[in-house]
């Protein structure tokens, strides 16, 4: 067979779900090729604690120039593509699109395509609080996938962003935690969300199909999944 392309991980944001991202991608490409096979990869692992505190200073600019490090890093080590393994830090794409040759995989993608596949039109969004308040993720999917994306309302986007960087960021996942989760996800779903998308790549950590009544989109393995599709030639 064809030699993989080498996917570039932009991660450590946080590790805990850059981690989810190298065993998924790893698993994916074993068990398409078989035998022993894994996936040609390199990451740039930031520490999410200076990343954490730009955000929350709402210094973007530096983070831009963050990324724009990392990725140049990567198509100089001869990444032939590029994943960014965190939901928020897609509020600064743009500038990795400007500063690099190399195609990134942007993670709003793969998310809206399995949404679409699932003949599903309004969802209900989980995530940051940059991700949910934000227009640079829920207007991708509205502008070009033609999605209606519904937010919790403040009280519970309150809740759901403080455990995300309170616990699912340092590893810990609690059962509190998730029942907060599931009913945010019962108020979403009764103004009419139609699927629930996990927004943040942690979320996976705690939370699944089980916990929704109705279906829920990881993007941290939707994404996952479609750079191991890059990387064997699927895109």
């Amino acid at each position: 067979m064809a030699e993989q392309a080498l996917i570039g991980l932009i991660g450590g944001m946080s590790w805990e779900s850059s981690a989810q991202y190298y065993r998924l991608i790893n698993e994916g490409v074993r068990d398409r090729v078989g035998g022993v096979a894994s996936a040609r990869t390199l990451m740039w692992s930031f520490d999410f604690a200076r990343i954490e505190a730009l955000q929350h200073a709402g210094d973007w600019d530096a983070l831009a120039g963050e990324l724009v490090t990392a990725a140049k890093a990567l198509q100089k080590g001869g990444a032939d593509f590029l994943v960014l393994c965190t939901n928020t830090m897609h509020r600064c794409a743009w500038a990795i699109d400007a500063a690099v040759k190399i195609p990134l995989l942007h993670i709003a993608d793969p998310t809206a395509a399995a949404i679409q596949a699932a003949g599903l039109t309004r969802v209900g969004l989980l995530g940051t609080a940059f991700t949910m308040e934000q227009e640079f993720y829920r207007g991708r999917l509205e502008a070009k996938f033609g999605l209606e994306v519904l937010i919790p309302e403040a009280r519970d986007r309150a809740a759901v962003h403080g455990i995300i960087y309170r616990e699912l960021v340092t590893g810990q996942v609690l059962d509190a935690s998730r029942e907060v989760y599931r009913d945010v996800i019962a108020r979403l779903v009764a103004r009419g969300a139609q699927g629930i998308i996990l927004g943040c790549t942690e979320i996976m950590l705690l939370i699944g199909e089980k916990d929704s009544p109705v279906p829920v989109f990881d993007t941290t393995t939707l994404h996952a999944m479609a750079a191991v599709d890059r990387a064997l030639g699927n895109p």
